[in-house]
């Protein structure tokens, strides 16, 4: 019993650690892109790559980042990795699209957006910089 309640403890804790997270996301683009804010709509038509381009014309260049892509897409369009998976690789086949490229941390998120003016990507509202321009802030 006492087994039990520690692991529904522990499982509790996890989804609102998880829940913090999703809500302390922001998408963010470089600054010299062209685009100051983009809808949810836009955001999620970039990353489930249905758009190429950013509404400034520029090739976007979507980032996911390993640590945070669950949560993100949970967030974004309320689906699990597998149900993205499973589209995007639907997309991938009939040659109507690629999925983002994979980074591994939140430095590598930042260092590809300030390098690259068509890349977008997620990452914890706090880690935020003056390197890059905040486009869409998830928690709101």
């Amino acid at each position: 019993m006492k087994g039990a309640i520690a692991f529904l403890l522990a499982l509790a804790s996890l989804a609102a650690s998880d829940a913090a997270a999703a809500q302390n996301l922001v998408v963010i683009a470089n600054v010299g892109s062209g685009v100051d804010r983009l809808t949810h709509d836009e955001v999620v038509n970039i990353f489930m790559g249905r758009y190429g381009k950013l509404p400034s014309g520029i090739t976007a260049l979507p980032l996911d980042e390993v640590g945070n892509k669950a949560t993100f897409y949970r967030e974004l369009i309320g689906k699990e990795l597998a149900d993205v998976n499973s589209y995007r690789a639907r997309l991938m086949f009939s040659g109507l699209g690629s999925p983002p490229r994979q980074t591994d941390n939140v430095d590598e998120v930042i260092e590809t957006v300030v390098n690259n003016k068509g890349a977008i990507g997620y990452i914890d509202k706090a880690k935020v910089d003056r390197r890059v321009k905040v486009i869409l802030d998830l928690s709101q």
